[in-house]
């Protein structure tokens, strides 16, 4: 009798060892499945252009991409080299912004990552450019911010520092760490 109580003891655990790898397997396979489709986009745009306008009908922004993806579960959209042109409603004089990537949260803050250039279009600013890695972008305020190192070119002068916050609104620009400044007077002939 001990033999036949050990022999289906150990069928029993065979068959209990075999089960619970299928099943493990099966459960695998499934949430796989679920981490794929949940990482798929509900749409793509390529050659994105679109014009945002404010609740009084102004025009706020535009921004055009190669492409975007967007995922409603996730509420964010991506984008590959997106071109953002600000217009803010107290001088209306666009800025212009550009990436390799941005992302867009249901917030309105966009991070733009990987080469942003930041452009003032207005000639006489005494900002012209802003380079750095990342920033972040308040659509609802026209708030830039950065943690990052930067390099803001103007009329004369290219400065380096990190910590940017600018208020394109008002058109006051704070850098939290002045590292240096370099002044050179172009010649303008």
């Amino acid at each position: 009798m001990n033999r036949l109580n050990s022999l289906t003891l150990f069928v029993l655990l065979l068959s209990a060892l075999v089960y619970g790898i299928i099943e493990w397997r099966t459960a695998t396979i499934e949430q796989d499945t679920l981490i794929v489709d949940e990482q798929r986009p509900d749409f793509i745009a390529e050659q994105l252009q679109s014009k945002i306008y404010s609740e009084l009908g102004q025009l706020s922004h535009t921004i055009e991409a190669q492409r975007m993806e967007h995922y409603s579960d996730l509420e964010v959209s991506y984008f590959e080299s997106p071109n953002y042109t600000l217009y803010p409603q107290k001088n209306g004089l666009p800025w212009k912004l550009s990436a390799q990537e941005a992302t867009l949260y249901k917030d309105n803050r966009v991070e733009l990552k990987n080469q942003v250039h930041i452009i003032a279009t207005e000639s006489d600013s005494l900002i012209k450019e802003i380079h750095c890695k990342t920033i972040a972008l308040d659509l609802k305020t026209n708030i830039i911010s950065s943690e990052q190192a930067v390099v803001v070119v103007g009329k004369d002068f290219t400065m380096y520092g990190s910590g940017l916050i600018i208020d394109l609104n008002t058109k006051q620009m704070t850098l939290t760490q002045h590292e240096r400044t370099i002044y050179k007077k172009y010649d303008e002939s």
